[in-house]
């Protein structure tokens, strides 16, 4: 449970322009969509997608790192690993078993596959979209699998994207969508309480001492 009295208190060391931009960004925030990376081997790709996800409202990202384990970009993603919960595996099988498990479908973005364009996308299903490495894409225990497949329609001689631009444009839409709907996609009254909370944590300066004043007074 989330200590309202504290949460209040320590909401009282943020700025007005600061407190006001949490309770804005929180408003936006959901956890209808999620993404996922599976063994992204450049940086600075997992990093974009980190952004696209803090920027387009998505608050939790799924890194399977079985081959590649590397630290996140900070320049990069400039700050959104701050905003934006990460969530790390080492094996796509424990990704995708603990997803399945929280509700969402496992949608494979891929361009060889003709399952569904984006604009004929159902926003109204809980999904995780996935994205694959750089050159050979998902893996085939990712496309066993996936419940969907969705595909960015192309019309020149490249075949693909980068992942970090094919994400950016998949979340812009679909989260565009979600929010034009009837559906309940924002977080629970208790999930923000949850993020303001751990937002300030990351926001105040010398935040334990603060918490350790506040219990002795």
């Amino acid at each position: 449970m989330i200590d309202l009295k504290l949460l209040e208190h320590l909401e009282t060391y943020l700025t007005e322009a600061r407190h006001d931009k949490f309770h804005r960004v929180l408003s936006q925030r959901t956890k209808h969509f999620t993404v996922a990376t599976e063994d992204v081997y450049q940086l600075h790709n997992t990093s974009a997608v980190i952004r696209s996800c803090d920027v387009f409202g998505i608050q939790e990202v799924h890194i399977v790192e079985e081959r590649n384990t590397k630290r996140i970009d900070r320049e990069i993603a400039m700050g959104a690993q701050k905003w934006v919960d990460l969530k790390r595996y080492h094996s796509v099988k424990d990704a995708i078993q603990t997803l399945k498990h929280q509700g969402y479908q496992i949608v494979a973005t891929t361009p060889h596959e003709n399952d569904s364009l984006l604009a004929d996308f159902d926003v109204s299903n809980k999904s995780c979209f996935f994205f694959g490495r750089e050159m050979s894409g998902l893996s085939q225990e990712v496309l066993d699998e996936a419940d969907c497949f969705l595909k960015i329609p192309m019309v020149g001689f490249t075949e693909s994207l980068n992942i970090s631009v094919s994400a950016a444009i998949i979340l812009q839409h679909v989260t565009t969508q979600l929010k034009a709907s009837t559906i309940d996609w924002q977080l629970s009254e208790n999930e923000r309480l949850e993020k303001r909370l751990d937002w300030c944590k990351k926001t105040i300066k010398s935040y334990d001492e603060i918490v350790e004043r506040f219990y002795q007074s």
